[in-house]
């Protein structure tokens, strides 16, 4: 079962991303189509959740968060198209439906992906209800958990573990880039839509919730590429063993794997549980701890 919160959340925030790309002109209607296809897909919004709720947590203003939380979604958007791409993973399924290039042509594809890159931060540096610094200091969050030094640093990581056995310290590496980085963005930009700034004992606690649930999703993620099926994920599964790529069950079973999430998601609990206003990001984190697709 869903949480409430994050129904609600997932709600809200896709209502805000259906105001972002228009119908468009004759010439370039194909490239916002291809946007849309992906980003109103549904799915659980998880990163945007965390945006909206560690700004809840901390008394920030929701408006602020909104469009933040829009920003990340549009992020994580952008690196599943690209990610499914022949060149990349090369994926039938996403969501339970074929993936943008299926539909729309790798051409296509690889644009909209880099568009929806691009507009993010035009969504968080246009929003109306932020302060300057708090513009900046997303953006710069969202840069660094996105790029060269978070996502993408990731991303190289994995296709290097396609032609290498990586070591756990490698794979530990490659997560926390790969699914950590935009994690842990999105806390932080939680944090910077309530106007909270590094260095407070809340700001520290929520960034290490983050790259502890981080580590516990991606684990959940390889325990059930190998347990689920493609019709419950809704993505095409059992590639990993298939291409014999070294993942958290090259390490561990199936029970193994699970204590191992299951410790990761009691640390995280653990970082945040004394700030008032938790209970829904510890919810949160017990819920993808125990999720099955």
């Amino acid at each position: 079962m869903i949480p409430a919160f994050l129904e609600n959340d997932a709600a809200a925030v896709q209502a805000r991303l259906q105001t972002i790309y228009p119908r468009g002109e004759r010439t370039c209607s194909v490239l916002y189509r291809a946007q849309n296809y992906s980003l109103l897909a549904g799915g659980k919004r998880i990163r945007p959740a965390l945006v909206l709720e560690s700004c809840r947590m901390l008394g920030g203003d929701s408006r602020v968060a909104l469009d933040f939380a829009a920003a990340v979604e549009m992020v994580h958007t952008y690196s599943l198209i690209h990610d499914d791409l022949p060149c990349m993973d090369n994926d039938d399924l996403r969501r339970g439906r074929p993936t943008n290039h299926k539909v729309f042509g790798e051409d296509i594809a690889t644009l909209a992906g880099d568009g929806l890159l691009t507009d993010a931060f035009g969504v968080i540096l246009s929003c109306p209800y932020a302060s300057d610094k708090s513009r900046a200091d997303a953006a710069l969050a969202l840069s660094r958990g996105a790029g060269s030094f978070g996502m993408v640093k990731g991303q190289v990581i994995d296709m290097f573990g396609e032609k290498n056995t990586l070591t756990e310290q490698e794979l530990l590496e490659l997560h926390r880039g790969k699914t950590g980085a935009l994690i842990e963005a999105a806390v932080r930009l939680g944090c910077h839509a309530a106007g909270i700034e590094e260095g407070d004992t809340r700001f520290d606690a929520l960034v290490r919730y983050a790259q502890h649930i981080g580590l516990a999703f991606q684990v959940m993620d390889d325990v059930l590429d190998c347990t689920q099926t493609a019709e419950i994920m809704g993505k095409s599964v059992g590639g990993d063993a298939r291409d014999q790529k070294t993942t958290f069950m090259t390490f561990y079973d199936v029970q193994g794997a699970k204590a191992y999430a299951a410790d990761l998601t009691q640390r995280a609990i653990d970082a945040i549980e004394d700030i008032a206003g938790s209970e829904n990001l510890i919810e949160l984190a017990r819920y993808l701890a125990k999720r099955s697709y």
